[in-house]
C-alpha cells in the first residue's frame, strides 16, 4: 500500500508527471524512466535500482527501476508506473510526483544472516515479512530469500516463527463464534474441487466456513478460477462478510481480502522456480487460515508417484510439522493423507471442473464418483469439528446432505448472492476446437501422469481460457482396447491446439498395462 513518506524526499527535487503503463509486472512495483530524463542523468539511476516515487510527503510506493529509450512508453519528464505500482500509489494519471533513491530494507541484515544458513529470531522473521508485504523488496531479494529458507532448510521453530509473522502482517479477521472451518489441499492433483463440494455441504450443516481460494499459478485452474465460471469471486471485503453471516460460507477469490500479504509476494517467486519446500508450504497455507480467522482445518495431503509428496514418509513428516505449527497458532487441524495417484473427476480446465462439480450436486448419474466420496468424506471430517457431532458420524451426515439436496440449494444461493453467472452444465461452453487422445494397445489404465496431463490442459489454454482443458475418459484401472480414445482435448486457438497436440504426441500420460501393474498406495482415503 502507498505509505506516508519522508516530507525531505520532496526538497529541491524535480518533479515528473504520473503515467499509467499497461504492464502486469505480478506482485512486483516496477517504474520506468526515460533514459534523457534530468532524475536518472543527476541521480545517477541504473537499471534494477530501487526509487521511491511519492507526492508532497503524503503517499509514496517503493519501485524496481527499468530505464527506457522509447518515447511511446514514457516521456523525459514523466516517470511510469506498472498496473499494481500505479494502482498502490493512488494518484491519477499526469499528477506530479518526485522520485528519490530508497533506504534499502530494515530487514536485509537478517536476509543476508539467513543466506548465510544461521539462524533467525522472530523479530527477525516479522522484518523480513513486513518488508515483503511492503514492498521493500526487489524480485532478486525475494528470490534470495526463498531460495535461502529452501536451501538452509527451516527448522520446525523457524516454520512457526515464519507463518507466525506472516499472519501478524496484514488483516486478519474475527468471526466472533467457534469453530469456524475450512479444508485446504496442499495441491498437484488435477480436477481437485473438493472445496467446491466441501463448502456447500458444511454451510448447510449450519458450520461457518469463509473459503478464500486462490487462482492457478502453474495449474489448469484454482477453486477461484473454477468458482468464476458460476459466480463473481473478486468479491470487496464487505460483501464477503456479509455472505459468510447470511449463508455460513463463500467461495471467493482471497486477494482482495488482505490476508497474509506477504505470502503472495513470495508465491510470485515460489511458483515460476518450482520452489515447494514444506516449511514454505506450512507457512502459506497455515498463516492465510489463521489470518481469515479459522480456528479448524481439514488439510488434504495428496499421496502418489505423480503428486507433490510421493513416499508415506515424507507425508507423514509433512503432517508433523503442519500439527506442530497449527498446535503453536492455536488452530485445530486434522491432517488427511489420501489418494493422489491419478486425477480427481473427469475434467482438468475451469468449466469443465465446473460441470463436474455442479453434476455431483445434482446428483446426476454422470457425476464422477472419486470426487463425489472424497469431498463427502472430507465434508465428514469437518463436521465432526461439531461439538454435537460424534467421531465417524460426519460422512453420513454429509451423504444426506447431498442426497437430499440441500448442498445444491445452498451452492445456488451462495453463487446468487455473490453474482450469478450463467451456467449450464449439460451443454458447458467449452472451447471450439478439439481433437482425441487414444489408446496404442489393448488393456487396463495402470499409471496417470498428474503433472503431465496438467501441463496438457495449459497448454492447451486453460485456466486463461475458461473452456480449454482436458476431459478424461478413463480413470486408473479401466479397461481399454487399441485406438479407444483415453481423453480429449479443448482449445480455443490454433496455437494452443498445436502446442497441446505436440505435447500429447510426446507422452499421453496414460501407461497400459495388466491391473497387476497398478502402484498401490495406502492412504486414509
Amino acid at each position: 500500500m502507498a505509505e506516508n513518506s519522508d516530507p525531505s524526499m520532496t526538497e529541491n527535487a524535480v518533479r515528473l508527471a504520473l503515467r499509467r503503463v499497461a504492464i502486469d509486472t505480478y506482485r512486483e512495483n516496477v517504474a520506468y524512466l526515460h533514459r534523457e530524463c534530468s532524475v536518472v542523468r543527476a541521480e545517477g539511476f541504473q537499471a534494477l535500482a530501487k526509487i521511491e516515487v511519492g507526492q508532497d510527503g503524503e503517499r509514496h510506493v517503493l519501485a524496481t527501476l527499468n530505464v527506457v529509450d522509447d518515447d511511446r512508453l514514457v516521456g523525459v519528464d514523466e516517470i511510469g508506473l506498472s498496473l499494481e505500482a500505479f494502482a498502490q500509489l493512488g494518484l491519477p494519471e499526469g499528477a506530479q510526483v518526485t522520485v528519490a533513491q530508497a533506504e534499502p530494507p530494515e530487514s536485509m541484515g537478517a536476509l543476508r544472516r539467513k543466506l548465510a544458513g544461521e539462524r533467525l529470531r522472530p523479530q527477525e522473521f516479522l522484518g523480513i515479512v513486513r518488508d515483503i508485504a511492503e514492498r521493500h523488496y526487489s524480485k532478486i531479494e525475494l528470490t534470495a530469500f526463498v531460495v535461502a529458507t529452501h536451501h538452509n532448510e527451516l527448522d520446525r521453530e523457524e516454520v512457526y516463527f515464519l507463518t507466525d509473522a506472516m499472519t501478524k502482517v496484514g488483516r486478519r479477521l474475527d468471526w466472533h463464534e467457534r469453530p469456524v472451518v475450512d479444508k485446504h489441499c496442499i495441491g498437484g492433483i488435477p480436477g481437485n474441487r473438493t472445496s467446491m463440494l466441501v463448502v456447500p455441504i458444511v454451510a448447510a450443516h449450519g458450520m461457518l466456513c469463509p473459503k478464500t481460494s486462490s487462482r492457478a499459478i502453474t495449474s489448469p485452474a484454482g477453486t477461484a478460477d473454477t468458482m468464476e465460471v458460476l459466480a463473481e469471486v473478486e468479491l470487496p471485503f464487505e460483501k464477503m462478510e456479509q455472505i459468510v453471516r447470511q449463508l455460513r460460507g463463500c467461495l471467493a477469490w482471497g486477494g482482495t481480502a488482505d490476508l497474509s500479504p506477504a505470502d503472495d509476494v513470495l508465491i510470485s517467486v515460489e511458483r515460476p522456480l518450482a520452489i515447494d519446500a514444506p516449511g514454505q508450504m506450512v507457512a502459506s497455507i497455515l498463516s492465510k487460515k489463521v489470518a481469515a480467522g479459522s480456528t479448524h482445518l481439514v488439510l488434504d495431503i495428496p499421496l502418489g508417484p505423480t503428486a507433490k509428496v510421493r513416499t508415506m514418509r515424507e507425508a507423514l513428516q509433512l503432517r508433523k510439522l503442519f500439527e506442530y505449527v497449527a498446535r503453536r497458532l492455536g488452530l485445530v487441524i486434522d491432517v488427511v493423507i489420501t489418494d493422489g495417484r491419478q486425477p480427481v473427476g473427469f475434467g482438468i480446465g475451469p468449466v469443465l471442473e465446473a460441470r463436474d462439480v455442479m453434476r455431483v450436486l445434482e446428483n446426476d448419474p454422470l457425476a464422477p464418483i472419486d470426487l463425489r466420496q472424497k469431498a463427502l468424506r472430507l465434508a465428514g471430517r469437518v463436521i465432526e469439528f461439531d461439538p454435537d457431532v460424534r467421531g465417524g458420524e460426519g460422512f453420513a451426515i454429509a451423504r444426506d446432505i447431498l442426497d437430499s439436496g440441500r448442498a445444491l440449494a445452498k451452492m445456488r444461493a451462495i453463487i446468487k448472492a455473490q453474482g450469478e453467472k450463467p451456467f449450464d452444465h449439460h451443454a458447458p461452453p467449452l472451447a471450439s476446437q478439439w481433437f482425441e487422445v487414444t489408446a496404442p494397445a489393448d488393456g487396463v489404465v495402470v499409471d496417470i501422469d498428474n503433472l503431465h496431463l496438467a501441463q496438457i490442459a495449459r497448454q492447451a489454454g486453460a485456466p486463461k481460457v475458461k473452456g480449454a482443458g482436458v476431459d478424461l475418459f478413463k480413470k486408473l484401472g479401466d479397461p481399454v482396447t487399441q485406438g479407444e480414445p483415453l481423453y480429449r482435448v479443448y482449445a480455443q486457438y490454433p496455437a494452443d491446439l498445436v502446442f497441446a497436440r505436440r505435447s500429447c504426441e510426446r507422452a499421453t500420460g496414460y501407461r497400459i498395462g495388466v491391473a497387476s501393474d497398478i502402484v498401490e498406495v495406502y492412504t486414509e482415503f
